[in-house]
């Protein structure tokens, strides 16, 4: 069993920022990539940003020089820094985790919301 608990989560004006948190728990041992995508109303699932086990990072291009993300090895958890909001960020936001052979893990989704 692989348990993936998030939060962070909220509602938060155009320009604002947020900071998401995932917790990764249970039969993670050997886990390689952690990461977030998110899915907004009507759309397809999409890469926001992961981070691998030696730290190497990668962003999806709308988020680039806006989120950062963060790992810390010896909680096993990963964060996710959001400034300049958009109204376009508004998504549901799932933390993902990576075991090599056993595959891609999925947290439960945290609501992000960007209004005025």
């Amino acid at each position: 069993q692989v348990q993936l608990v998030e939060s962070g989560g909220g509602l938060v004006q155009p320009g604002g920022s947020l900071r998401l948190s995932c917790a990764a728990s249970g039969s993670i041992d050997g886990f390689s990539a952690m990461g977030w995508y998110r899915q907004g109303r009507g759309k397809q699932r999409e890469l926001v940003a992961t981070v691998g086990s030696g730290g190497n990072t990668n962003y999806g291009e709308s988020v680039k020089g806006r989120f950062t993300i963060s790992r810390d090895n010896a909680k096993n958890t990963v964060s996710l820094q959001m400034n300049g909001l958009k109204p376009e960020d508004t998504a549901i936001y799932y933390c993902n985790l990576v075991i090599p052979i056993r595959g891609h893990y999925w947290g439960q989704g945290t609501q992000v919301t960007v209004s005025s």
